[in-house]
Formats: C-alpha cells, sequence, structure tokens
C-alpha cells in the first residue's frame, strides 16, 4: 500500500502586490453554494485587500456535518478553504475560515507558529477591545472550550460577523440578526461587538489593505 499523500499547498509566485479577495480565493463554480459564497467575498472584499504572493487558494464545498468550515495549512502555506453546505451557515463559515487565512498570512513566526492575531502590534487594539467581550461557550468538553477562546480562533469570529455587519445585504445582515435572535455561540449581541468591529475595520486600515489601487484609463 502506498504512502498516504499529503495535500498540496498553494503556489507562490512573485512579490507580494496588494490585490482583492477576488483574486486571493477561487470560489468552487458549480455548487448551490456558489451565489451565496460570492455575496459574502464581495462583502469582505469592499472592506480591505490582501498584500500576498499566492495563486488563489481554493474554496471547496463539503457535505460534513460536524464543522461549517476548514482553513487546512500546512507551516506558513494555504492548502484550501472548505465550507460545508449542510446546516445554513455558510456564508458564515466560509467568512470565519477567510479570517483564519488572513490571520495566518499577514503574519506568521516561523519560530513560536505564531499569526498576526496573536502578536501583530496592528491587532493589539483590536486584541485589548475583544478581551471584553463575554466569552461565548459552546457544549463540549474542556479542549473544545480552550479553542474556542484562543485569540485566532476570536478573531475568525469577530472578522466574520463584522463582515456581515458592514456588509450592506439585506440577506447576509438577515442572516446574522437571526443568529444573534437565536443567541448563537459563535457571534455577540449587537451593542457589545459595536466597538470591536470598529477595532477590525482599524486592523485593516493599519496594515494599509483599506485602499484598493485602480488601474488607470489609457
Amino acid at each position: 500500500m502506498g504512502q498516504r499523500r499529503y495535500p498540496q499547498c498553494v503556489a507562490r509566485e512573485g512579490k507580494p502586490r496588494l490585490r482583492s479577495l477576488e483574486e486571493v480565493v477561487a470560489l468552487p463554480r458549480r455548487s448551490s453554494l456558489t451565489a451565496e459564497l460570492q455575496r459574502a467575498l464581495a462583502a469582505a472584499s469592499r472592506l480591505h485587500g490582501l498584500r500576498s504572493d499566492l495563486s488563489p487558494v481554493p474554496v471547496r464545498a463539503t457535505a460534513t456535518i460536524t464543522e461549517a468550515g476548514a482553513y487546512r495549512f500546512r507551516l506558513r502555506d494555504p492548502i484550501d478553504l472548505r465550507v460545508s453546505r449542510v446546516g445554513g451557515r455558510s456564508a458564515l463559515g466560509f467568512l470565519h475560515e477567510l479570517g483564519h487565512l488572513l490571520d495566518h498570512q499577514i503574519f506568521y513566526d516561523r519560530k513560536t507558529r505564531s499569526w498576526a492575531s496573536a502578536v501583530h502590534d496592528a491587532f493589539k487594539p483590536w486584541r485589548e477591545a475583544a478581551g471584553l467581550l463575554d466569552k461565548r461557550v459552546l457544549p463540549g468538553g474542556y479542549s473544545r472550550q480552550r479553542y474556542f477562546q484562543s485569540v485566532h480562533e476570536v478573531w475568525a469570529r469577530s472578522y466574520a460577523q463584522t463582515v456581515l455587519l458592514r456588509s450592506e445585504d439585506r440577506a447576509l445582515l438577515r442572516r446574522l440578526e437571526k443568529l444573534q435572535a437565536e443567541d448563537d455561540a459563535h457571534v455577540w449581541h449587537a451593542q457589545q461587538f459595536a466597538a470591536v468591529a470598529i477595532e477590525v475595520e482599524l486592523v485593516f486600515e493599519r496594515l494599509g489593505l483599506r485602499q484598493l489601487s485602480l488601474p488607470l484609463a489609457a
């Protein structure tokens, strides 16, 4: 029996440059999720871009019932984003995993394997604001709770909620409002989260990722 091969990482080429998020990820072309993922990606792209040398990171639809999504990577390199089409949480799940991708690609410490949300100076005011949020609790044991409260997980959840909140897309806003009304553990209530949403936006401002350069007319 042959040895199982590790999934291939996304290639890098040239020097990092500021890209729109539509250049950073490649959505599935033929999937029941495509339209909703396009809306979520457009909402995120209106907020910021990413300075990157990566080829587009594939987004793959799955049928898993154990998680809404996953970000797969090896050391500093992405493999893919996975989003479940089961459970009606595809926009939130996609944005959550996109938040992990951004966190990982903005900064990665090879020695400690820390990501930007935990150590980068641009995230410091966000870390302080997020530290004041109520600790949301999931069913499960200590290890699951510890992961759920980790800095990079709180970042991904607050990033996803900020994109939905700032989306100006009625369908996405309704998804967020429904989750808040149900007291879903993956989101915070609007009044408490308002200050954190501002800090999420300011992270990208400090990093110089808010303004994308536009091509000049000939």
